[in-house]
């Protein structure tokens, strides 16, 4: 997640100098020809525009959806961290001897408690990296230029900011070792951890540890886990539909080859100069469009470990370190910080 303010100019030459570039090129080669008088062909400006108007409406549309699945990707984490919260509330004030007729001592009340407050942040960590498995569509996935720079990306601007603090969080770390190698070998891991904390919460009712009633608001919490995982998966899985994502790109293609053919024989009537004062108008034209259109591309995928992405790694960390503190633990990790203007 971008959490700078505003984008400077170098850095916004820096993401897109090669689009000015190539538009500029080929801007500058089309003058070239109407300045040797190679062609003299005039396309009025009308349907040009036309068509322009076109490709922003659709265009925006397009953003519209992007910028919806990546708000609700956001919403759907925001009740992970509140779910989360209530979880370990619940683990920390249902979890007692009221019910037992064999009392247990306060270090096996805390030890069961540490369980399963630490295999539900093992369940956090889990998720998060089964959403970070790159999709076919997604750009990492794809050949040649755009999976390049897209590793780039998330090198320099995405999950490779936080590496070294992965490694702080790894599922071992929350599950027993013994646990941990069961459910590692699962398809869904994180599936799999949600169905143990079930079976953990079967055993203490057995045990008179809770009662029917909290030992069924707590199996309601473990659902809304389920739910909210379904509802991430929903978005990993299931891309913006390709018809509408793809092309978009062809029209903006369609307007950019035609906008040269409109703009420059409309300025070459002002002056002599008007041909090469077309390039920079025609360019710059030409680069809006194409941002829209990236802004749109890269926005659809909120999973995919680049800077537009959920801050899933803060946000598990923030859940962490709350319900470590729920323990009456001090000895917590810090909190992820932004890097580069980039909170991952």
């Amino acid at each position: 997640m971008l959490i700078t303010k505003g984008i400077s100019v170098g850095k916004l030459i820096k993401w897109t100098g090669h689009h000015i570039i190539w538009l500029s090129l080929f801007m500058g080669a089309i003058a070239s020809l109407y300045y040797f008088d190679i062609i003299s062909l005039s396309i009025p400006w009308l349907p040009v525009s036309v068509i322009g108007t076109a490709v922003a409406f659709y265009v925006g549309f397009k953003n519209n959806q992007a910028y919806d699945r990546m708000w609700e990707a956001r919403k759907i984490w925001g009740g992970i961290v509140n779910d989360s919260r209530a979880w370990g509330m619940m683990v920390d004030g249902y979890i007692t001897n009221l019910f037992t007729q064999q009392n247990k001592s306060e270090s096996e009340l805390h030890s069961i408690k540490q369980r399963l407050i630490y295999r539900h942040i093992g369940w956090l960590y889990a998720h998060r990296s089964q959403l970070l498995v790159a999709t076919p569509w997604e750009h990492i996935s794809q050949s040649g230029p755009i999976g390049k720079t897209a590793e780039f990306y998330q090198k320099k601007f995405g999950i490779g900011l936080i590496d070294d603090e992965i490694t702080r969080t790894e599922l071992k770390l929350f599950l027993p070792e013994d646990e941990h190698d069961r459910l590692v070998g699962h398809v869904n891991t994180a599936t799999q951890i949600i169905n143990e904390q079930s079976r953990d919460l079967t055993s203490l009712r057995e045990q008179n540890l809770i009662d029917d009633f909290r030992h069924t608001q707590m199996e309601d919490v473990l659902r809304t886990f389920y739910t909210l995982q379904g509802k991430n998966e929903r978005i990993k899985k299931f891309p913006l539909p390709r018809q509408y994502a793809n092309m978009s790109r062809y029209f903006v293609a369609i307007f950019i080859i035609l906008l040269p053919f409109s703009m420059i024989p409309e300025l070459i009537q002002l002056s002599n100069w008007g041909v090469w004062l077309a390039v920079p108008i025609a360019a710059l034209i030409g680069w809006i469009y194409v941002m829209m259109e990236i802004v749109g591309d890269y926005s659809e995928n909120p999973f995919q470990g680049m800077a537009n992405d959920i801050p899933m790694m803060a946000l598990c960390r923030v859940i962490e370190i709350d319900l470590r503190e729920m323990l009456g633990e001090t000895d917590l990790p810090p909190k992820v910080e932004a890097k580069n203007g980039v909170l991952m």
